[in-house]
């Protein structure tokens, strides 16, 4: 029997993937004091396959970075001897594990922040107030505006929260430049009034995240390095008036920066009868990308090999589902039902429900 598309091997640079489906950078709030604690090992080498592609939840760069409670950093040495165990139950199932790294700017609180200072952003506009998965409603800081002569410390951070990574033994790193946090507050122009070299101009909106890339590139290799992007979406009132042309600029300017892999995100409409109904218009940026291209966002199985046959991507990127199956690939190659994923226990605090609890195929009832 063929193997269906999403279960075919793919040479990534110099990594050899056995499949193309990929553990999206899941936050999961279970991170005590900002430091990885033991049960993200079971967490992550539970969905850890040989070949398979796993990137870590959004981790923070400093001090200033954390947006939300108990979210990992790997500014600190603790943090980095904190990693290296869980990187290492997915080394020994012979997975392949990239951390994303990420700033929250002003999507964060006074309470999160060092001293409980002001979160820093593009711009002083402060986000409304957003309700929750659990009907909670997390409120923001107004933030303030950094200066320009800050912003080579922020890209600094980025670069040493880089090489932090690699000595964790994380096989490369993601720079989260999507869904409205630091880097997109820059890129966008919803969220971007500078005057400054950092502002106005696709150009300059789009100078930030490129120096981040350029001082990571320099700092541990082209080839251990990917890019997640959301030219289309709205998050956290962060949006831009010509999306596309964003995607673009953003895809060939990496292409000069020869890195290993862009990471797109979707743009989505409403669930329609329980799913998703994908846009499809990240093929200009596929097409114009170099290097490998993941998609992500609502993707089921069928929609997965479906993208992956067509050329539309290289991998194909699942996270509610993948959460809530930690053998999402066998279940796919078997086209075996799937565990129903639960909101409700996306973020709390708990270190086994909703996290390491969920059946494998075998166990199912």
């Amino acid at each position: 029997m063929e193997p269906i598309p999403l279960m075919t091997p793919y040479k990534m640079g110099k990594f050899d993937l056995s499949h193309r489906v990929v553990l999206a950078p899941l936050t999961r709030q279970r991170s005590y004091g900002n430091v990885p604690q033991p049960h993200a090992i079971l967490y992550h080498s539970q969905r850890a396959t040989k070949g398979g592609l796993l990137i870590s939840e959004a981790t923070g760069v400093s001090d200033t970075a954390q947006g939300y409670r108990d979210q990992p950093g790997i500014w600190t040495k603790e943090q980095i001897e904190a990693w290296k165990p869980i990187v290492n139950a997915v080394h020994e199932k012979g997975g392949i594990f990239f951390c994303q790294i990420w700033h929250s700017g002003r999507v964060s609180h006074y309470k999160y922040q060092p001293n409980g200072q002001a979160p820093i952003s593009s711009i002083d506009k402060q986000i409304p107030s957003q309700k929750q998965h659990d009907d909670t409603v997390e409120d923001y800081s107004p933030p303030r505006a950094l200066k320009t002569e800050e912003i080579p410390d922020v890209v600094n951070d980025f670069r040493l929260a880089a090489r932090n990574a690699i000595e964790a033994g994380f096989d490369g790193v993601e720079i989260h430049g999507a869904h409205g946090y630091l880097i997109e507050q820059f890129m966008k122009d919803s969220s971007n009034n500078r005057t400054d070299k950092y502002g106005g101009s696709l150009e300059n909106r789009c100078r930030f995240a490129l120096e981040i890339v350029e001082a990571i590139s320099n700092e541990i290799g082209p080839d251990r390095l990917g890019i997640r992007l959301s030219p289309f979406t709205d998050y956290m009132e962060c949006f831009d008036s010509d999306p596309e042309t964003l995607g673009l600029y953003m895809v060939q300017s990496l292409n000069k920066l020869n890195i290993l892999y862009c990471h797109m995100v979707e743009p989505r409409m409403a669930i329609v009868e329980g799913r998703y109904q994908i846009l499809h218009r990240l093929l200009p940026m596929r097409k114009a990308f170099n290097g490998t291209f993941l998609a992500a966002g609502g993707y089921d199985r069928e929609e997965g090999n479906k993208v992956v046959a067509e050329g539309y991507t290289d991998l194909v990127v699942y996270g509610r589902l993948f959460l809530a199956n930690p053998d999402l690939p066998r279940r796919f190659e078997l086209n075996a039902p799937l565990n129903k994923y639960n909101r409700l226990t996306f973020y709390t605090p708990d270190p086994v429900v909703g996290y390491t609890d969920y059946p494998f195929l075998e166990e199912s009832p």
